[in-house]
């Protein structure tokens, strides 16, 4: 039987016990709605959102977190359809979270995710949910750590968060995914300084996609350059080895040993310790960016701040005052009126 949830801004405790209920079970109406919830700026959104996240939590933590990211073009969502696709038909549920590049006036999602896999998208065993990526670094929505718990705790034992594209912003997936994989188009010359070092060394799987037809020999000369590449920087870990690999999402060649790889390193940094030492720290830093954006978000509501902002603003604008110190007056204002009261 569905579950019915009401509004989430009527949600009493109940309604809240039958949306996690309801997520516990699969549901995907329930999981939907609750990823919008935890995905929500208002403060009563907020409140419910966290009681519900904390009724989830004993049922997280199963699965494995796959961090996605590549320049434009080089076919992330193909590779994530036809790589979906394989490791359903291993048995295991996929969740992608994909995050579009957003509108910088309306906040809205410039693509559809969901158009662009449509075959995996017809799959009971998948589910795909695009989240404009609100102009936050790395290209990752604000809740997506939130929408990985909700994810887990419905039975999708791989996450996938595929990103808006590879910048040095780009290291806050690997901060919350457990392995990342960084997709690379078929290059050579001058063309392989396009992507960073520093995204390189971040990377635990290296995959060159698009390797077929004629471009199936500089794939693998372009994965040979990042190999020896690799062995001039200095190891990530001591118990992993960065691969690179070959594949073509098109034809599907090459997609098993990505999966093998990938569960060949969970199974090292399970045996390590590595895995849990990381998901702990992953944890304390998520707990330190939720109390600074709750300040934040505090410090934009407080009374005399709002009164004060326009003139100092406009002061700002003007050249007439340093934005540092125009700064130091708000926090100024305050910690002072948060001290009174």
């Amino acid at each position: 039987m569905a579950v019915h949830v009401l509004n989430c801004a009527a949600m009493d405790k109940p309604d809240i016990d039958a949306l996690v209920a309801g997520v516990v079970r699969g549901d995907r109406r329930a999981l939907a709605r609750s990823i919008t919830l935890v995905e929500s700026t208002r403060a009563d959104h907020r409140a419910q959102a966290g009681q519900v996240l904390e009724d989830l939590m004993p049922h997280t933590g199963r699965s494995i977190r796959v961090g996605i990211s590549g320049t434009p073009g080089v076919g992330k969502s193909t590779f994530i359809e036809s790589f979906g696709n394989f490791v359903i038909d291993r048995g295991h549920k996929v969740a992608v979270l994909a995050v579009d590049p957003s509108s910088t006036r309306s906040g809205g999602s410039i693509l559809g995710d969901k158009t662009r896999m449509e075959l995996l998208a017809r799959r009971p065993e998948a589910f795909i949910r695009p989240s404009p990526s609100g102009g936050t670094l790395g290209g990752v929505a604000r809740r997506t750590r939130e929408a990985v718990l909700v994810c887990e705790a419905a039975g999708f034992d791989v996450v996938l968060v595929e990103t808006v594209g590879v910048g040095q912003s780009e290291t806050t997936v690997a901060q919350m995914t457990d392995l990342f994989a960084l997709l690379i188009a078929p290059a050579g010359g001058d063309e392989l300084q396009g992507i960073k070092r520093g995204i390189v060394e971040i990377a635990d799987i290296l995959v060159v996609n698009k390797a077929d037809g004629e471009l199936a020999a500089i794939a693998a000369r372009t994965a040979a350059d990042y190999a020896g590449a690799l062995r001039l920087l200095r190891p990530k870990t001591g118990h992993w080895q960065v691969p690179v690999l070959t594949c073509s999402a098109l034809t599907g060649a090459g997609i098993d040993s990505v999966w093998a790889h990938i569960e060949r390193f969970r199974e090292t940094a399970t045996a390590s310790g590595a895995l849990a030492a990381q998901r702990a720290e992953q944890a304390r830093e998520w707990m330190w960016a939720g109390a600074m954006e709750g300040l934040a978000d505090e410090l934009r509501r407080h009374e005399h701040v709002r009164a004060n902002l326009p003139r100092l603003e406009r002061a700002v604008r003007a050249g007439e005052l340093p934005p540092t110190l125009a700064a130091q007056q708000l926090l100024a204002l305050f910690l002072r009126e948060t001290r009174r009261g």
